[in-house]
C-alpha cells in the first residue's frame, strides 16, 4: 500500500495532464485489485456503483417526492413484511457464512490479514463479499418505501449518509480486500440486521403486535454498541501487523467514529427525557368578587374550578382531559 502511494505521487510530479495522470491511477488500481474478481459484474469500475447512488439519492430526495405530492401514501403493508422477511433471511444467511468462511475459529481477532488463494475458504469468502455488496444495493429499498408512504420524517441525514456509503465500501471490499480484519465490521453488521429487520417485519404486521416492539430503544443502543465493537476491533489491527493494510484499518476506525458520533446524536434526541415546561400560575382571584372568589389562607385562591394549586372541571394534574383524551383512554 506504501508503493501505491509513492507511485501515485511520483506520476503527480512527472505529469500535469489529469487525463494521462487518471489513467495511470486506473491502470495502478487494477494492478492492486484483486484478480479474482476481474470481469466480475459492476466490479471492473466503481462507476456502475456511483450511477445507481446517484439514482437512488435523485428519486428518494427530489423526484420521488414531487411524485408523491399529490398522491396518498401506498398501502403496502405485505410487501413490507415480505421484504423485511427477506431480509431477515439474507443477513443470518451472510452471517452464518461469515462463521464458516473464517471468523469461526479461524480468524485472528488482533490482526488478519486477507487470504488471496484460491482455497475453499478464501473463495467462500469472496462470493460472501460479493453477495454483501449486493445486500447493500438491496437496502435502497428501504428509503424507497418511506418515500411511497409518504414518511419524510424517517428519511434523516444519517439514513440517507448510511446507505449512501456503504455499497461504495462494499465496493472496495470485494475489489482489494476480500477477507481478512475488515470483515469483522461484516459479522457484526448481519447480527444487527438480523435482529433490526425483524422488529420492522413486526411493526409492519399491524398495531396487533405493537407490545411486542418495547425494545426500540435498545435496538438502536445494540447500533452504538456495533461501531464500538468496530472501532476497537480496527484499532488492533494498527497495533498488531499482519500485513492488512493499516489504511483500511484507519478508514474503518474514521468511519466507526463518525457513526458512533451520528447515532449518540440520534439517541439523545430520541430517548433522553426532554425538559419539562415550568408549571403555570394559578390565577389570584379578585378580592372584589363574591365570597366562591375569596382567597384563602394557605395562599391559594379559591375560585369556581380552582382548589389548592389545581384546576377542577376537566384538569387534573396538570393535564387536560377532554373528549378526545376520555376516548384514547378508552380505546
Amino acid at each position: 500500500m506504501s508503493g501505491f502511494v509513492k507511485i501515485a505521487i511520483d506520476d503527480y510530479y512527472s505529469d500535469s495532464n489529469w487525463t494521462t495522470i487518471i489513467n495511470k491511477y486506473w491502470m495502478l488500481a487494477e494492478r492492486v485489485s484483486d484478480p479474482r474478481v476481474q470481469g466480475w459484474f459492476l466490479f471492473d469500475t466503481p462507476l456502475p456503483t456511483l450511477a445507481m447512488v446517484v439514482v437512488y439519492l435523485s428519486f428518494v430526495m427530489v423526484v420521488g417526492p414531487l411524485w408523491m405530492s399529490n398522491k396518498k401514501p401506498f398501502q403496502i403493508k405485505n410487501t413490507l413484511v415480505a421484504y423485511n422477511a427477506f431480509q431477515v433471511f439474507l443477513s443470518s444467511y451472510m452471517f452464518y457464512e461469515h462463521l464458516m468462511s473464517g471468523w469461526w475459529g479461524d480468524y485472528s481477532l488482533s490482526c488478519q490479514p486477507v487470504d488471496y488463494s484460491d482455497s475453499d475458504k478464501a473463495r467462500r469468502m469472496l462470493h460472501l463479499c460479493w453477495v454483501y455488496y449486493f445486500s447493500k444495493l438491496s437496502e435502497f429499498a428501504d428509503t424507497v418505501f418511506f418515500v411511497l408512504r409518504k414518511k419524510k420524517s424517517q428519511i434523516t441525514w444519517l439514513h440517507l449518509y448510511h446507505h449512501s456509503l456503504t455499497p461504495f465500501e462494499a465496493w472496495v471490499l470485494v475489489k482489494f480486500i476480500a477477507g481478512g480484519h475488515g470483515t469483522f465490521s461484516n459479522i457484526v453488521n448481519n447480527l444487527v440486521h438480523v435482529i433490526m429487520y425483524a422488529y420492522y417485519m413486526m411493526a409492519a404486521m399491524g398495531p396487533q403486535y405493537q407490545r411486542f416492539l418495547w425494545w426500540k430503544k435498545h435496538l438502536t443502543t445494540l447500533q452504538l454498541a456495533q461501531f464500538f465493537m468496530v472501532l476497537f476491533h480496527s484499532i488492533s489491527a494498527l497495533v498488531y501487523d499482519c500485513g492488512y493494510p493499516k489504511i483500511i484499518a484507519a478508514g474503518l476506525i474514521l468511519h466507526s467514529t463518525i457513526f458512533i458520533v451520528l447515532f449518540m446524536n440520534f439517541y439523545i434526541r430520541s430517548y433522553q427525557p426532554k425538559p419539562r415546561d415550568p408549571p403555570t400560575k394559578v390565577p389570584v382571584a379578585d378580592a372584589s368578587n363574591n365570597n366562591n372568589d375569596a382567597k384563602i389562607p394557605n395562599g391559594h385562591a379559591k375560585m369556581n374550578g380552582y382548589t389548592n394549586g389545581h384546576i377542577k372541571n376537566g384538569y387534573t394534574n396538570g393535564h387536560v382531559i377532554t373528549d378526545a383524551t376520555q376516548k384514547e383512554k378508552v380505546q
